[in-house]
């Protein structure tokens, strides 16, 4: 069935790209500041709402938990589409919940980040509309 193979397809996308964000935030210095007088602000300072943190730990943590929703989504709807791709078949919101996420993505992607994870987001989206419509005709 084509719409499984492009649920899964999507999904890989998803999944394999929060994988590389969480390793690029806990392994890399990639998301350090290229001016390191702003990574040293980041870490000495904390937000308004608490100093329970600094900006640079809040950082870190909206990296991880970012890169773990991408992941959780993955591991979810891969196996719901190799093994109970009937429920996604029955079900709107099985089948519409992908490309909501995959926009909801995309938009992120398109406003505040860069070309390769847009361009992930986008081939990932498309595989889930795609799935979706052919669903749905």
């Amino acid at each position: 069935m084509i719409s499984q193979i492009l649920f899964v397809f999507g999904a890989s996308i998803f999944g394999t790209l929060g994988l590389i964000h969480l390793l690029f935030t806990f392994f890399s210095n990639k998301f350090d500041a290229y001016n390191s007088d702003v990574t040293y602000a980041m870490k000495s300072t904390s937000p308004v709402l608490t100093t329970e943190t600094t900006i640079w730990l809040a950082w870190i943590g909206f990296n991880a938990s970012h890169s773990l929703g991408a992941i959780f989504f993955a591991t979810i709807y891969i196996p719901l589409a190799i093994s109970h791709m009937q429920l996604i078949v029955s079900s709107s919101w099985f089948s519409v919940l992908p490309s909501i996420v995959g926009v909801s993505y995309l938009l992120l992607a398109q406003k505040y980040w860069f070309k390769i994870p847009f361009l992930g987001i986008l081939v990932a989206t498309i595989c889930f509309i795609s799935a979706f419509v052919l669903i749905n005709i």
